[in-house]
């Protein structure tokens, strides 16, 4: 992602969310000292995704019945599994071990470091809200993937476009050259699914703040699948539809997929 076609991008997300672009700054430096020694290229987690379909898997209400039809129909051994936060640990119970966790490290502490060693690559983010986060658990993983919201830092952090664990990793696996991706539990809509934040027992209402974000991260996918190389389709059960991306039953993704 050129940072000149992100940054006015940001810019308007934080001028909603009153975010600061310093302490977004301070945390992406923060992350580069924390990460130095074991961060992975981009090359690494393009090797596990390139010219793959891959389903990112969003922490929304539809997640565990998407991951159950998935599972049902065969298809998921036909894909390669994106967790999104918290949807590692729908997929970790259902014996599904993600390619890549697309994380700001507020899941559950215990299913992302599970999720590493059994072989999943973190892709960390830093923000201004999370440094504490990075300090506890960066040090306790073996390598990672380090990511932004503002400017990279060279060889250290990196800006792949996106705001929210989801839809950022929806604009990682376009930029890592996925051939399709394929989104599910990503209702984006009025609900927040309990995989979404640790302590949850079920669906609850979303916050404002959380309503904006995920009113963001659909205006962010839209503007993606209107000039992606990447095939974006929409397997989720529920939720919102997003413009410009298609939505697909389980006979169609099984045609594609079989094809």
């Amino acid at each position: 992602m050129r940072l000149r076609v992100w940054l006015p991008w940001y810019k308007r997300i934080a001028a909603r969310l009153g975010l600061s672009m310093e302490a977004d700054w301070k945390a992406t430096l923060r992350l580069a000292d924390l990460a130095r020694g074991k961060v992975v290229k981009p090359s690494e987690a393009a090797a596990r995704i390139s010219g793959r379909t891959v389903v990112v898997f969003g922490a929304g209400p539809s997640l565990e019945k998407d991951v159950e039809r998935l599972s049902r129909a065969g298809l998921l051994s036909l894909t390669v599994p994106v967790a999104a936060n918290g949807a590692v640990t729908a997929l970790l119970a259902k014996q599904v071990i993600p390619a890549l966790v697309v994380s700001d490290l507020d899941g559950r502490v215990r299913d992302l470091l599970r999720a590493e060693r059994l072989g999943a690559l973190m892709v960390v983010h830093g923000h201004g809200d999370n440094v504490g986060r990075l300090e506890a658990l960066v040090p306790r993983f073996r390598r990672l993937l380090a990511t932004t919201q503002v400017s990279p830092v060279r060889g250290l952090v990196y800006n792949f476009g996106g705001f929210t664990d989801g839809d950022r990793a929806v604009f990682l696996a376009e930029a890592l050259k996925a051939e399709r991706v394929v989104l599910a539990g990503m209702d984006l809509g009025e609900t927040v699914g309990r995989f979404s934040k640790p302590g949850l027992k079920g669906e609850v209402k979303a916050s404002t703040r959380k309503r904006v974000k995920l009113e963001i991260a659909g205006e962010l996918l839209a503007w993606l699948a209107g000039w992606a190389k990447t095939e974006i389709l929409n397997f989720t059960f529920g939720g919102v539809d997003i413009p410009g991306i298609r939505r697909v039953d389980l006979q169609e993704l099984r045609r594609l997929l079989r094809a």
